[in-house]
């Protein structure tokens, strides 16, 4: 089963916590045990799994890859701003999918773990594709 999260991401970099959204796909997909696999098919956006019970964390991850990649203006690549090329590399970094283990109908994370969408070159509107495998 294959469903999609839609959201709108603000300007700039920013991480949006899409757990919600991940478990709500997973309850009306019906499994009870099997695979979550979430897909972000955009060149300038990512996807991880990290904290997000406190504020600091996000703000960090933020902070660290944009110490990292800083928005240039040397890039060979200027599709249309500096900052499209720095999301590129960016959203290579951080990968473009995570994997989540299904039992009992229920996404296995830990207590403290989120599901992370990277936002590297917003505003925009993006979609997460969720695959939902059962097993």
């Amino acid at each position: 089963m294959m469903t999609v999260i839609d959201i709108e991401t603000p300007a700039g970099d920013a991480l949006v916590d899409i757990t919600a959204q991940a478990r709500a796909a997973v309850a009306e997909s019906g499994v009870a045990a099997g695979l979550c696999v979430l897909i972000v098919p955009h060149t300038t956006a990512g996807i991880t799994i990290n904290s997000n019970l406190d504020m600091a964390t996000p703000a960090d991850l933020l902070a660290e890859i944009q110490r990292l990649v800083p928005k240039r203006v040397d890039f060979a690549h200027q599709y249309d701003t500096p900052a499209d090329a720095a999301g590129h590399i960016k959203a290579a970094l951080v990968g473009q999918s995570v994997t989540l283990a299904i039992e009992a109908g229920e996404l296995l994370l830990g207590g403290s773990q989120s599901i992370m969408f990277f936002e590297f070159d917003g505003p925009r509107r993006r979609s997460i594709q969720v695959k939902i495998i059962a097993g």
